[in-house]
C-alpha cells in the first residue's frame, strides 16, 4: 500500500519569543515492511540547527525559533510504501540493548492498580504471543477511550484509576504491565490512515512487545488489533517523552496555541 502524509504543526505565541529549540521526531523509519519513497520537513518561523539519530534510532531534527516570532510552522509531508505484516517487525536493532525495554520510567512505573491487571491476567508468566495479545484486551477494557480526560503527563497508574484515555494512555499502561510479565517493551508514536476520514487533528500511538520466536511484534491497544498496512511507525522509545513527534523548550512566559492539520490517504 502506499500511503500518502501531509502534515501541518502550527504554534501561534501571544507574545514575542526570544529563543526557543524544539526536537521534532517526526520522519518515518526505513523498515522491511516500510519504505520511505520520499519525505520532507519544512520549517516557517525558524530554522534546522541540526540532524542526528537518537539512541532508538529515531530521525531527530534540532530547530530553534527566528527571534522576536508568534507563528512557528512545522510542515512534514511525504510517501510510503507499506506491506502487510501482521504486526511482526523482527529482529532487534540500534544502539540500545534489548534489556533497556525492560526498564520502567515514570510514566510507566506500575503501582497498584497495573499489579491488579496483570493479576488478572492469570496463568503462567510465559512471555508469549498469546499472552500479550490478552493483556492488550484486557488493558483496553479497563480504560475507556476518551478524549480530554488525560495529558502527555498522565502516567498509566493514573489512568487505569481514571479508568479513560487516548492512544497514550493504552500504551503506557501495556508497557508497563508487560514489562512486569518479563517482555522488553517499547512506545511507538507515528501516522495511521483511518478507514472513515481523511482529516485527523493528531498523530497515532501504540506499543510493541519483543517476542522471543518473533522479534518486535506491535499491539494498538485502543483499536484491538495489531498494526498493518495503515501504520506508518516513525518513533519509538521507553515511553512517551522519548517518542514525542514534538518536545522542547522556550524562554518567556508567553502563551502557546497549537494547531494540527494532519491528512493520511491511500
Amino acid at each position: 500500500m502506499l500511503l500518502k502524509v501531509n502534515h501541518i504543526s502550527r504554534y501561534h505565541y501571544d507574545a514575542p519569543v526570544q529563543y526557543a529549540l524544539q526536537q521534532i521526531r517526526l520522519t518515518p523509519k526505513e523498515r522491511d515492511n516500510q519504505h520511505i519513497i520520499n519525505w520532507s520537513v519544512t520549517i516557517e518561523g525558524g530554522h534546522k540547527e541540526l540532524s542526528f539519530e537518537d539512541q532508538h534510532n529515531n530521525v531527530v531534527d534540532l530547530i530553534s525559533i527566528a527571534p522576536d516570532q508568534q507563528e512557528l510552522a512545522i510542515i512534514c509531508s511525504g510517501e510510503i510504501e507499506l506491506t502487510n505484516s501482521s504486526g511482526v517487525v523482527g529482529r532487534h536493532g540500534g544502539f540500545a540493548p534489548l534489556w533497556l525495554f525492560q526498564r520502567s520510567t515514570a510514566l510507566t512505573k506500575p503501582g497498584n492498580k497495573v499489579k491488579e491487571l496483570v493479576a488478572k491476567l492469570g496463568g503462567d508468566n510465559d512471555a508469549s504471543l498469546e499472552r500479550a495479545h490478552a493483556l492488550s484486551a484486557l488493558v483496553r477494557q479497563h480504560i475507556d477511550f476518551a478524549v480530554g480526560t488525560t495529558h502527555s503527563g498522565t502516567t498509566a497508574e493514573e489512568a487505569l484509576i481514571r479508568g479513560e484515555g487516548v492512544c497514550q494512555d493504552h500504551s503506557h499502561a501495556f508497557l508497563s504491565a508487560a514489562r512486569l510479565l518479563g517482555y522488553p517493551a517499547r512506545y511507538v508514536s507515528g501516522y495511521l490512515m483511518m478507514n472513515d476520514r481523511i482529516d485527523q487533528d493528531a498523530t497515532h500511538a501504540w506499543a510493541e512487545l519483543y517476542i522471543e520466536t518473533l522479534g518486535w511484534v506491535g499491539f494498538d491497544v485502543a483499536n484491538g488489533y495489531s498494526p498493518d498496512e495503515r501504520y506508518i511507525p516513525v518513533a519509538t522509545g521507553l515511553d512517551y517523552y522519548e517518542a514525542a513527534p514534538v518536545s522542547g523548550m522556550r524562554f518567556g512566559d508567553s502563551k502557546e496555541k497549537l494547531s494540527v492539520e494532519l491528512q493520511v490517504q491511500q
